[in-house]
């Protein structure tokens, strides 16, 4: 008994050293080393020392270690949301040490109401709960403002959007609503439809919304909207019978939307299936009928139309944990219009979702497909690229 509480003593004296030691470090060192940190690294410094705890609490190094982050060109993390068998459950995953063959996926603190995921941007959440009312909260500091009722169709919740723009320092939240507006020709024509939504949006520290009016677009496969110099990207549709899609941006400080020229890359225009950021570029992914393969174009130069180039392709593949009901689904459709490229990783590796069911890794180089999952998985689910960051709203 004397011989463990010895040892427990030196335990603690050494702990108590270490942490001295560190105390003693000088302030732009210890700075230079934790702001560059993955954010459970980060996490776990805040145990090492009061002094640490202090600085990883502070405003100016919270904001210099998203910088770092965003400067660093690091592999992504991300939100996956589960959506059955256990819902409103939420897992941090970090890319970080991907080279190394590390990824952390972290269980999230469950929310005190059932939640939803919307959006994600520098390290905040936007989230909605089964009332309609919209949030914005950081789930490693578990803070969340609510943010002031629409004016416009109170109970329902459109497509909403989170973006920040670098020069205005402002974050702002869009929400689109559409409207099927009937149209009649003549007399003698029966009535058409057109496609149009309705734009609200708010300031955040503004005290309600604003309506933008509306605009002549639908936008499609909402959930792979895409942040790019201050603009948000969606892809549209005029109306239901044209199979064209539309390329269109809405930038954060002008409030303006304008189309953004498309890549040509493929003889129909219904190839463009969703859209992505791969190195700092606007990014999107094209699904050609004739093959069933997905191919990566980027736009080096934003706003060129020749800028576009094709990066890779990539043939079919059906993930194994896809049920047998699923997989026959999966054979007898077209099975790539269920994929959707997430990322690109540093090695060049490209991370794909099918069907919201699996994660795939592919490497281009070996054509391989290696199927990535982690404990508590759930076998269907929600993802979004997350930055994992302490930062908070300071109006």
């Amino acid at each position: 008994m004397e011989e463990s509480t010895m040892k427990e003593g030196k335990l603690m004296k050494k702990g108590k050293a270490a942490a001295n030691m560190m105390d003693r470090l000088p302030r732009e060192v210890v700075v230079h080393i934790l702001s560059r940190l993955p954010l459970p690294s980060l996490l776990n410094s805040k145990l090492v020392c009061r002094g640490w705890r202090t600085l990883i609490r502070d405003p100016f190094f919270i904001s210099k270690h998203l910088s770092n982050l965003a400067e660093a060109g690091n592999d992504p993390s991300f939100i996956l949301e589960s959506n059955w068998p256990i819902p409103d459950q939420r897992h941090f995953i970090d890319f970080f040490d991907h080279s190394e063959g590390k990824v952390i996926s972290k269980k999230l603190p469950s929310s005190p109401m059932p939640m939803y995921l919307v959006d994600s941007c520098n390290g905040l959440l936007c989230m909605h709960d089964t009332s309609r009312s919209v949030y914005i909260c950081n789930p490693f500091t578990r803070l969340y403002i609510e943010l002031p009722k629409l004016i416009k169709y109170p109970t329902l919740v459109g497509n909403l959007g989170l973006g920040f723009h670098q020069k205005t320092k402002e974050y702002k939240v869009i929400q689109i609503v559409f409207r099927r507006k009937l149209r009649r020709v003549d007399s003698s024509t029966t009535s058409t439809t057109s496609s149009e939504s309705e734009v609200q949006i708010l300031t955040i520290g503004s005290p309600s919304w604003r309506d933008l009016g509306t605009i002549p677009y639908r936008f499609i496969h909402v959930k792979t909207k895409a942040l790019v110099n201050g603009r948000l990207h969606w892809l549209s549709k005029p109306n239901r019978y044209t199979t064209a899609s539309l390329l269109v941006s809405f930038d954060l400080e002008t409030e303006q939307f304008q189309e953004v020229p498309k890549p040509d890359c493929c003889g129909s225009e219904r190839c463009l299936r969703h859209l992505m950021v791969v190195r700092g570029c606007l990014s999107a992914g094209a699904f050609h009928e004739n093959d069933e393969r997905v191919e990566i174009w980027v736009m080096k130069e934003y706003g060129a139309k020749e800028s576009w180039i094709k990066e890779l392709s990539i043939g079919r593949y059906m993930p194994p944990t896809l049920t047998q009901q699923e997989s026959r689904h999966f054979i007898y459709s077209k099975r790539n219009l269920f994929v959707r490229v997430l990322c690109v990783l540093k090695n060049g590796e490209i991370l794909l979702e099918y069907k919201s069911r699996a994660l795939v890794i592919y490497d281009p180089q070996h054509e391989t497909f290696k199927e990535f999952t982690f404990p508590e998985m759930p076998r269907w689910f929600k993802i979004i690229i997350h930055v994992g960051s302490l930062n908070w709203l300071h109006h």
